[in-house]
């Protein structure tokens, strides 16, 4: 018998396509908790699928993004930025550069836009949302496939306003999901953050 023959065969997969498996059993537990939202998953998991590599900002046809529901330690307040190219009041959030764990992605960018320290993401899918992003000098308008993560603050709320910014602010849940003004995805995030479990965005990874 050849050596090679007689040594046992391990199948590892290799560290993208484990990431690509967790995000899509990801997605598909968000499909089963909001299934009213089954076609937008069906459009994220076809991205995923994509050959051509959906975690880089290069791909103008679409790409993936993650973003932070960052809420203060009692769970009452979310911590907004005025995007500096948007524009809007809106989560923060970047794009994934190539990491494929997007909720590593998203604690990333909370952290370099926020300047907190202590922070903790919450394992599985807080929201989705497909949104196009206009042209901005010289790239063309795309869309961008937006993965929402809650990430929980700890003692430290003494935010610094980075780059990214015009402005942070913690702004009062209750009233973000009343307030017409808002962003129509953050008013969603408002309201699934205030219908959820009690259990359910308490346990971090």
């Amino acid at each position: 018998m050849d050596r090679e023959d007689s040594m046992p065969h391990c199948n590892i997969e290799s560290p993208p396509a484990a990431a690509d498996r967790a995000l899509q059993a990801a997605l598909r537990d968000y499909a089963g908790r909001w299934p009213a939202e089954a076609g937008c998953v069906d459009d994220f998991l076809a991205l995923l699928a994509d050959r051509e590599d959906p975690f880089v900002r290069e791909r103008l046809a679409g790409h993936f993004t993650a973003s932070a529901w960052l809420v203060d330690r009692g769970g009452a307040r979310i911590l907004l930025t005025h995007h500096r190219k948007l524009g809007m009041w809106l989560q923060l959030g970047g794009h994934a550069d190539g990491d494929r764990d997007l909720a590593r992605t998203a604690l990333r960018e909370a952290e370099e836009e926020s300047g907190l320290a202590g922070l903790q993401v919450v394992p599985g899918v807080f929201d989705l949302d497909r949104h196009l992003i206009p042209e901005h000098k010289g790239v063309p308008a795309h869309w961008h496939y937006d993965v929402r993560y809650i990430v929980r603050a700890g003692d430290d709320e003494e935010f610094v306003v980075s780059d990214e910014s015009h402005a942070l602010a913690w702004r009062d849940i209750e009233a973000l999901a009343e307030d017409e003004g808002a962003d129509a995805s953050l008013r969603r995030m408002a309201r699934k953050w205030l219908a959820r479990p009690a259990s359910a965005a308490s346990t971090v990874v």
